[in-house]
């Protein structure tokens, strides 16, 4: 079984950043296409950026382009989201996921759905 764990949450204020991470096990990462999505209190689970299997392809939601950064390390399997010049807007759980991509589709970032997700990491950006 696929299995994501998240890392890296945690509480900063207004103007700061924070690096999550999320470890990949039980598959051969460099076959799945990986996402960082966030979940807001009372409201609906949205994407933030998304990755190709190779790292070469991105993608970016309007409200994070120039602050936030999406990485992999296929060697560690771990993928990463460098966020920076944080707002109190950011707060929320975020969620890695993770969808198994066919040799045959060449390498792009992939929008959804997703197939497996971690437990999220909290994260709290104070005004």
């Amino acid at each position: 079984q696929v299995q994501l764990v998240e890392s890296g949450g945690g509480l900063v204020q207004a103007g700061g950043s924070l690096r999550l991470s999320c470890a990949h096990s039980g598959g051969t990462f460099s076959r799945f296409n990986m996402g960082w999505f966030r979940q807001a209190p009372g409201k609906e689970r949205e994407l933030v950026a998304a990755i190709s299997r190779s790292g070469g392809s991105t993608y970016y939601e309007d409200f994070v382009k120039g602050r936030f950064t999406i990485s992999r390390d296929n060697a560690k399997n771990t993928v990463y989201l460098q966020m920076t010049s944080l707002k109190p807007e950011d707060t929320a759980i975020y969620y890695c996921a993770a969808k198994r991509i066919s040799w045959l589709v060449t390498d792009s970032y992939y929008l959804g759905p997703y197939d497996y997700w971690g437990q999220g990491t909290q994260v709290t950006v104070s005004s």
